[in-house]
């Protein structure tokens, strides 16, 4: 197999220096690129950082963002110009930048997800079944857990969870989100979902969705231990979408979850 030329952008970041860390293990890659949003002056891995540009990203077949959203549109821009496949881990998108990103999938393949690990999309698809099964009579609440420098809340995994809880009752997501609390150590079912989000130490991530009736409660959680676990994810999406047509794919895609 030919290398991939990987672009990774918010390299300064924990997720990019993970990524940077990954690819150095990975035979199929060959990083040639590495962005910021800010100059700086320093080279990792010998590869100079450069703002994102469309001359940064020439040499790249293939762009991994973790980013914020203002950044990952300045890349999609130059990627959709460019014809480049991205990869977007970035999360905290609202519903007008969702829909966004999908005009952008008409011109180029995309895979985005909330969350690149394998076990958190599997606890997505089970959330669903399980959401799908217990029906009205169960409320929903979810909880998350991050490191203390996470800005964000909820979690784009929560928010992603959310989703497959609104699939399963085939109702629309942004009408079930309930209220979002922050470091409470209890929260309340709603008629709506509500989510609280914890930010302590350096909890790489711990996620929870319960599901009750007042009679019993389902629990479905995931706890991760190292951060490379998101990194390999990325990577295994990278791979995936390079022989891919335009569209926006997702984790699901990848797992061949119907």
């Amino acid at each position: 197999m030919k290398k991939i030329n990987l672009a990774i952008t918010g390299c300064m970041g924990r997720m990019g220096q993970q990524i940077i860390k990954s690819v150095k293990l990975d035979k199929n890659f060959k990083l040639v690129c590495l962005t910021e949003n800010r100059k700086i002056s320093k080279k990792i891995t010998g590869i100079k950082v450069n703002l994102n540009t469309e001359e940064a990203f020439k040499k790249a077949n293939l762009i991994i963002d973790f980013t914020v959203p203002k950044c990952t549109f300045q890349i999609l821009k130059i990627a959709s110009k460019l014809k480049k496949k991205v990869v977007i881990g970035t999360t905290g998108f609202t519903k007008k930048e969702e829909d966004l990103i999908k005009k952008f999938s008409k011109k180029i393949p995309i895979l985005k997800a909330g969350n690149m690990s394998l076990g958190i999309n599997l606890l997505m698809y089970l959330t669903e079944i399980a959401s799908n099964s217990l029906g009205k009579n169960f409320l929903s609440k979810i909880f998350e857990i991050h490191h203390k420098h996470k800005k964000d809340h909820p979690s784009g995994t929560a928010l992603m969870l959310g989703k497959g809880i609104a699939v399963g009752k085939n109702k629309n997501f942004y009408s079930l989100i309930g209220k979002k609390f922050l470091n409470k150590k209890t929260f309340p079912y709603g008629s709506k979902i509500n989510f609280n989000s914890m930010r302590k130490g350096e909890v790489i991530g711990e996620h929870e969705v319960k599901f009750s009736s007042g009679k019993e409660v389902i629990t479905l959680n995931h706890e991760a231990y190292d951060r490379a676990l998101y990194s390999e994810g990325a990577l295994s999406a990278a791979k995936w979408l390079m022989n891919k047509k335009p569209g926006l794919y997702s984790m699901r895609d990848l797992m061949n979850f119907k």
